[in-house]
């Protein structure tokens, strides 16, 4: 037994390692997934659907677009990561009061500035290392920036009204700090194929930005309309104005004992306590609508309503 003792050394090793790999469960468990917000997919699968039709009126050429994946992750570790050369563009939400990150890589910028600049189909856009971007190759992703951003503005609208503003454009991911190295990101990969170029736009989304539409996100989608099914609500109004109800006009009421009533004969007369000219009531069922004054038009009774007393009998109730 004493060849397979553990020196003091070993012990405290076994110690450390054992701690670590359980504050790094700590800390992977910590993170939010993506999937516990459903309606963030449905928004990025509009995305797609509104890029598709914006990018191909952009280029004039045939434009694909995808969603590459969707993954949660943080922020510093993706900033270590981002693929050079590429653009990182800077945009803020005003009403969210924070910013996100969109990252164009090398590949679709030479393909963007490529397509624009008239060059033809089917070959491959050149890439030249070595160099910083010039500034019409800026300009160009900066309207490329400048379009994405106004898709996903339109694509968040049935959830929230903001606006996501360009703000700057880097090529040094140190100058993008949005947000603090250990907070949690959404990261969206879409994927952008023009006939045989193309390249990656990439959308980092803190979840502290996200965080004034939490509760938004969370909500399971019902419909086209991202939770409500407009034919159904507009059926169901029609239905209703088309429903009959009776309305009763009371003209007083009073309480007797059962011992008056089964004393009464024919001719007797009850005595209401209400003046001629008195306000009646307009009732539907066991509620009073309205307060009205008894009258006659034409060859017919009829009522003028007053005031309305819904409110007043639902406060005192």
């Amino acid at each position: 037994m004493s060849g397979m003792a553990l020196s003091e050394e070993e012990i405290i090793g076994l110690d450390v390692g054992s701690r670590a790999s359980g504050i790094e469960r700590i800390i992977s468990s910590a993170m939010i997934s993506y999937e516990r917000l459903p309606m963030l997919e449905i928004v990025f699968d509009r995305v797609v659907r509104l890029l598709s039709t914006t990018l191909r009126n952009f280029t004039f050429d045939n434009v694909e677009v995808s969603i590459d994946g969707i993954s949660s992750l943080r922020f510093g570790d993706y900033l270590n990561a981002v693929p050079q050369p590429a653009m990182l563009a800077v945009f803020a939400a005003p009403e969210w009061d924070n910013h996100g990150l969109l990252v164009v890589d090398g590949p679709l910028i030479y393909s963007i500035v490529d397509v624009l600049l008239g060059g033809r189909r089917g070959t491959a856009a050149m890439r030249m290392d070595g160099r910083t971007f010039t500034t019409i190759e800026r300009t160009l992703v900066e309207r490329l920036v400048q379009v994405v951003l106004a898709d996903l503005t339109e694509a968040f609208l049935p959830i929230s009204p903001v606006h996501f503003r360009f703000e700057r454009l880097e090529v040094n991911p140190r100058f993008t700090a949005i947000s603090r190295p250990s907070n949690a990101c959404i990261l969206v990969k879409l994927r952008v194929e023009m006939e045989d170029r193309g390249g990656t736009i990439e959308m980092l989304l803190p979840h502290a930005t996200l965080e004034p539409v939490r509760e938004l996100l969370l909500q399971q989608f019902m419909g086209e309309k991202f939770g409500r099914d407009r034919i159904w609500e507009t059926h169901l109004a029609e239905r209703l104005r088309d429903t009959e109800v009776t309305l009763e006009v009371v003209l007083a009421e009073h309480s007797l004992p059962l011992s008056t009533l089964l004393g009464l004969k024919v001719g007797d007369q009850i005595g209401l306590g209400v003046a001629p000219g008195a306000p009646v009531r307009l009732r539907c069922g066991d509620t009073t609508l309205f307060e009205a004054q008894l009258g006659r038009r034409e060859d017919r009774l009829a009522v003028r309503i007053g005031r309305e007393l819904r409110e007043s009998t639902t406060e005192a109730a």
